[in-house]
């Protein structure tokens, strides 16, 4: 009997047009668990607001990332699904799906289904849990296989900002570049709703989380807290790299208000500018593949920002993408279910 593996990503348009944007934005946005306010507020702020004002915008850059074989995330989700399925080998069946847009989950699950698998690994790409990425992916996964007459064993791994084989991975990437050229580092995880960090805190009987020192270790109360996990992936790659106290910082991008996690990497960005840093190199471990929040919000936005405020050179770390180290951990991670 065969064992299946489904990795699972947030998904990206089919193409840089502004049709396509839109329909991948309308999809990813009414989901309840990434805007988790009531239903009706929901669809008139998304679908009357916010797509048809961000769609055209959104086109206008991925079209800068866009590449002659089509979405990296895409590209190198299917790398990684190719080279795991070889890793394997023949008592596995590897299939890659998207909760928003395509490759569908429904038809990822389909090709499990048709390979009589006695048992499916669930691998959200997304190394901190939250409920918005990893939540949402194994909800509409579950509700995919709930109406199958015969439900295989299931497994999850819900969580692996921590797991060895990930940070040597991180590791052996970061490692193509000198860190000695740098004045500072940045780690920039992708920005969450506080609203998002509070609900999950009162999951575990509330009362724990206070967006401060509570994040600077992990324990039960915070063992599912993604911002406490950013800043756990943050303490083991500063440990591993060798990278003094006040030569880096964690902080988190892509924020919408004044709502979400702090501190920002665009404040900071411009902070240790202004303080004379000239040269910066940014990791983003919230990311496993490069994607429009990497190439395009740092690699372009965050290097404009930088120069304007006196800074020189910031240099983006690559994801991990296909890289043989980043194979050989989700290897382990999925033969140890």
């Amino acid at each position: 009997m065969k064992t299946g593996i489904l990795l699972i990503n947030l998904g990206t348009p089919d193409s840089p047009s502004v049709s396509s944007v839109r329909k991948y934005l309308t999809e990813f946005l009414n989901d309840p668990r990434v805007i988790d306010i009531n239903p009706a507020g929901r669809f008139l702020l998304v679908n009357g607001i916010i797509v048809p004002f961000r769609s055209p915008k959104s086109a206008k850059l991925y079209q800068q990332i866009w590449t002659q074989e089509g979405s990296p995330l895409l590209i190198n989700g299917i790398k990684v699904k190719n080279l795991l399925q070889e890793a394997l080998g023949a008592n596995y069946v590897v299939e890659l799906g998207m909760r928003y847009q395509n490759p569908p989950l429904e038809s990822a699950l389909e090709r499990l289904r048709k390979e009589q698998v006695e048992k499916i690994v669930i691998v959200p790409m997304y190394p901190q849990y939250a409920s918005s990425s990893t939540g949402s992916s194994v909800e509409k996964t579950l509700e995919l296989i709930k109406n199958w007459e015969v439900t295989p064993s299931l497994s999850i791994i819900s969580k692996f900002y921590d797991y060895p084989g990930f940070i040597d991975a991180c590791v052996a990437v970061a490692k193509k570049h000198d860190l000695t050229k740098y004045d500072h580092i940045l780690f920039s995880y992708h920005g969450l709703p506080e609203r998002h960090i509070l609900k999950g805190s009162a999951h575990y009987g509330g009362g724990h989380c206070h967006m401060g020192s509570c994040c600077d270790a992990i324990g039960k109360d915070n063992v599912y807290c993604y911002r406490a996990s950013c800043f756990a992936t943050t303490r083991e790659l500063v440990k591993r790299l060798g990278i003094p106290e006040g030569r880096y910082t964690t902080s988190f991008q892509s924020r919408l208000n004044d709502k979400w996690i702090k501190p920002y990497s665009d404040k900071v960005v411009i902070e240790r500018a202004q303080a004379g840093v000239k040269n910066m190199l940014v990791f983003s471990p919230a990311f496993v593949s490069d994607c429009l929040e990497t190439i395009y919000e740092i690699g372009t936005e965050y290097q404009e920002l930088f120069t304007k405020h006196g800074g020189e050179k910031i240099q983006l770390v690559e994801s991990l993408n296909d890289n043989p180290v980043w194979i050989n951990a989700l290897k382990d991670m999925v033969t140890a279910q």
